[in-house]
């Protein structure tokens, strides 16, 4: 059984994907976990453990999803306001704010990883490691480019079952296959759209995972941090 605890807020809203612009805040719905959760925590560099104590600091504050909020003092904040957040908080100042510009900010510091399989078995997920930021595509209609609309961490998998986890924000995703909402730990997938075989046209092609990144500067994480 995970030690780590599963808090309850009011009821959970209907289900409305990461940072939509017509959806403001959600009570909150969230799972946590401690650090000794998670298979190897002590094996990781010191940066990367400052990093997801301090992710899993905000899974224990009940905080909802609001769109449009990266400060926890407002109740809740969303995907990329939590990731600017608690980057911000652990010494990386550089940090943009939304997750279009966090991919961009990725890409141009050369760790970014794609991933255009549709399973969890794949090899391009083999560099993947905890603290790495993860990218989606098509959770909402955005003007941006890249159309990059959603970004998490990655805290690697639970000691009890060997099942990834990740965190952030989210007004839907899912924890042990519960919908949460807000700022929490989740189940990490792949989510992909499939063409039907017939007409060959995509299925449910919204939500898209296309890939991660190593946190640029991340080794400057245990100098910046209390």
């Amino acid at each position: 059984m995970l030690r780590g605890l599963i808090v309850w807020g009011f009821l959970v809203s209907p289900f409305v994907n990461a940072q939509t612009s017509d959806s403001t805040s959600s009570p909150a719905r969230v799972a946590s976990l401690v650090s000794s959760d998670l298979a190897d925590f002590e094996n990781s560099p010191p940066s990367v453990r400052l990093l997801l104590e301090a992710c899993l600091a905000l899974t224990h504050q009940n905080l909802g999803y609001q769109f449009g909020s990266s400060d926890p003092t407002n109740g809740g904040m969303d995907c990329s306001g939590t990731i600017y957040y608690v980057l911000q908080s652990v010494g990386l100042k550089e940090v943009p704010r939304s997750a279009s510009d966090q991919y961009v900010w990725a890409r141009k510091a050369g760790t970014f990883r794609s991933v255009i399989s549709r399973k969890m078995t794949t090899f391009e997920l083999d560099a993947l490691q905890p603290g790495d930021l993860l990218f989606w595509t098509g959770t909402y209609a955005t003007p941006n480019d890249p159309p990059v609309t959603h970004s998490m961490i990655y805290l690697g998998k639970r000691r009890s079952d060997h099942k990834s986890v990740m965190f952030g924000a989210s007004d839907g995703r899912t924890y042990d296959n519960q919908k949460m909402s807000g700022v929490s730990v989740f189940d990490f997938k792949i989510s992909r759209a499939k063409p039907n075989r017939e007409t060959g046209k995509l299925e449910n092609p919204g939500s898209n995972f296309i890939g991660y990144a190593r946190l640029p500067q991340l080794n400057s994480i245990h100098s910046s941090s209390p």
